[in-house]
């Protein structure tokens, strides 16, 4: 399929403030000449600002790099989930058509598309609330019929239930997504035939319509406004933390620093305090209570990735306040991600020690206002 850039283009493209953080805190990611392997995640971005890439923006992430505009050109072009024309405001919908879906009804969502949208893929409709495109499988078979709407799946779709998901989302409804006969997964529509056990204990939705529902707003772009920036590479958790590479040239040049004079006796005991403590690669168990202070215990769930599950686990570990999880080094990191059962490595991946940080120090994240508002699950 030819993509070309659409016939009408912005003037410029500049990141917001908060996009521009984030932006720089991915480079950083990669070592001195190697920038240009940000393109990707600084495109998505560009795109989840916009709505689409312009050849403002694609330019604009280019110069940032480094590259050649017709480098990032060539990705932009290349890659189906870069949109080169604008979109639908709200959202813009996304329909499998390959294989299982066309049996199971897809055709029959298109001509929803065509009715309730406009009459051809990438236009917008009538209001500029929507858009829409027949897209190659994405992976969802069991489900079938399906559509990805925004980062979303809304699966075991049917004329009328899309429709009512269009008419919700234009009416400033957030739809949940997953399934929408009833299914809570992808198992058999008559009922679960085996581990029926492990019903009774399981959370609203399934694992990944959970996680859309927690954000808040699952057809929202992201802003750059979520939760702080976090660059834990450069070994700093702080919203904002953001430090250009040295380039070896430069570090080469700069003058040794001083040879710190030996610590006095008295001084030993604080400098050992402060010297942080290096990754040995064995998983060590953090300092645990036999209960929550006086006061009470910290609401763990405020972090992002805990839920009540894992609050109930965390707190029979030992571990009931945000500031025991700041203090976590990364051996008691490890520990902590072989010992959530069930949720194996989550406290890595979710970034808790960054976030109970912030929180142990008064402050909020984006989440936790949500908590404290009520609008998570």
């Amino acid at each position: 399929m030819l993509r070309r850039l659409y016939h009408e283009q912005p003037a410029s493209f500049e990141f917001t403030p908060a996009n521009l953080a984030w932006a720089k805190g991915q480079i950083t990611k990669y070592p001195e000449g190697r920038q240009a392997s940000a393109i990707i995640p600084l495109l998505w971005r560009a795109q989840e600002q916009e709505g689409w890439l312009s050849r403002a923006a694609i330019e604009h992430v280019a110069d940032m790099l480094g590259m050649a505009h017709i480098r990032a050109l060539e990705v932009a072009t290349f890659y189906f989930m870069f949109q080169l024309q604008p979109v639908g405001s709200v959202a813009h919908i996304q329909i499998c058509g390959t294989t299982s879906c066309m049996i199971c009804g897809a055709e029959d969502l298109i001509r929803v598309c065509k009715e309730k949208i406009a009459p051809n893929a990438h236009q917008l409709s009538a209001d500029g609330k929507f858009s829409w495109e027949e897209v190659e499988c994405l992976g969802a078979c069991t489900n079938a019929p399906m559509a990805q709407i925004g980062k979303d799946y809304y699966e075991d779709l049917t004329v009328e239930s899309l429709s009512r998901l269009l008419d919700d989302m234009a009416a400033g409804k957030v739809p949940a997504p997953g399934p929408q006969n009833g299914r809570y997964a992808s198992e058999p529509l008559k009922g679960l035939t085996s581990l029926k056990e492990f019903e009774s204990g399981r959370t609203k939705f399934n694992a990944s319509a959970q996680l859309a529902a927690d954000i808040g707003d699952t057809i929202k772009r992201i802003d750059g406004t979520e939760v702080p920036l976090l660059t834990p590479w450069l070994g700093k958790g702080g919203a904002g933390d953001v430090a250009a590479p040295v380039k070896p040239k430069a570090a080469a040049k700069a003058k040794a620093p001083a040879k710190p004079k030996a610590p006095t006796k008295a001084a030993e005991p604080a400098a050992k305090e402060a010297a942080p403590k290096a990754a040995s690669g064995k998983p060590k168990k953090p300092r645990a209570l036999k209960e929550p202070r006086k006061g009470g215990a910290d609401d763990l769930k405020m972090i992002k990735g805990v839920g009540p599950k894992l609050e109930k686990l965390l707190n029979s570990l030992g571990f009931y306040h945000f500031d025991q999880v700041a203090k976590w080094t990364a051996d008691e990191l490890a520990w902590v991600d072989d010992n959530l059962e069930g949720f194996k490595g989550r406290a890595s991946r979710d970034n808790w020690i960054e976030q109970a940080t912030l929180l142990a120090s008064g402050g909020q994240t984006e989440f936790s206002k949500r908590v404290k508002k009520g609008d998570v699950y």
